[in-house]
């Protein structure tokens, strides 16, 4: 469910009071009227970039998450853009299913890169009037690192075992005896090579003329 290393803390943030919208003037239920807006407000001065965001639902049929995004290299302000649109959260917002099971949102699943945020709008839809109200609880969001090479390759090292004793020859002949005595095997074998002989030897072949005692007759 989540790909968030288990020592990673959640980024402290303030979240905002539920804002439900009304079409005009209405002054219906609020909580009927459909849509809720929740911002959630990160550590001033100190943009994040985002892993994931978890929740757990509350009746909430879609969620909707908009990022303010913050340009480093530029100082114009902060804009906002959509990461993710109506994702589903209940598998009908007339059932129970899925009203209050727990949701993770990583940024692989994002429609744009979640870096450099300072702030996040989650919009809230709830179109069934079954509910008579709907949130999101249990909110965190977690921030986004790249692993360290140094410390990758300084972890490697550390699980070498590292060793300046000689390896234990006790019981093996002198490398130097054996090398002498390969050199001259090798030798002889160069010296047989040359004297070979080339000529052809018959099988009853004497001198060039046939031994009588070596041949069968039938």
């Amino acid at each position: 469910m989540s790909g968030t290393p288990d020592d990673t803390k959640p980024v402290n943030f303030t979240v905002k009071a539920p804002v439900y919208l009304q079409i005009g003037d209405a002054k219906a239920d609020t909580a009927h009227s459909g849509v809720c807006v929740v911002d959630v407000n990160l550590p001033f001065g100190k943009p994040v970039n985002i892993e994931e965001v978890t929740f757990k639902n509350y009746y909430t049929a879609y969620v909707t998450v908009r990022l303010l995004r913050r340009n480093p290299e530029q100082e114009a302000p902060a804009k906002w853009c959509t990461a993710m649109r109506d994702l589903p959260l209940m598998d009908n917002p007339h059932t129970e299913g899925g009203s209050q099971d727990y949701y993770t949102i990583h940024r692989t699943q994002m429609q744009v890169e979640p870096d450099h945020v300072v702030c996040v709008r989650l919009i809230l839809r709830q179109p069934s009037l079954a509910w008579l109200t709907f949130s999101l609880e249990d909110i965190k969001i977690f921030p986004h690192t790249e692993p360290d090479p140094e410390k990758e390759v300084s972890d490697w090292l550390s699980d070498l075992t590292l060793t300046d004793q000689h390896p234990d020859l006790e019981g093996l002949p002198d490398p130097q005896t054996v090398s002498s005595s390969i050199q001259q095997m090798w030798a002889l074998t160069e010296v047989m090579q040359t004297n070979q002989t080339t000529a052809s030897i018959g099988r009853f072949d004497v001198d060039g003329c046939y031994d009588i005692s070596l041949l069968s007759l039938t």
